[in-house]
């Protein structure tokens, strides 16, 4: 367990040294939407959209996973 601990506080503190070194603005296009942000964000809204993605797909496995055991 303490092993895990530390290999997610190395991969942050590689995240956050990767976004520091991103930090130019960019135009985000999208359909008819566009504006200009921090690649910074973008990375960090990408990070955190991932990760919501991979939770809800894994809660959605688990409680699959209980259905099928209490059938």
């Amino acid at each position: 367990m303490r092993w895990k601990f530390w290999l997610v506080i190395a991969a942050l503190f590689l995240l956050v040294i990767f976004v520091a070194q991103n930090y130019e603005k960019v135009e985000i296009k999208f359909l008819f939407w566009a504006f200009t942000t921090s690649r910074a964000i973008i990375l960090f809204l990408t990070l955190i959209t991932g990760m919501v993605i991979g939770w809800t797909s894994a809660l959605l496995k688990n409680k699959t996973s209980q259905i099928k055991i209490k059938e």
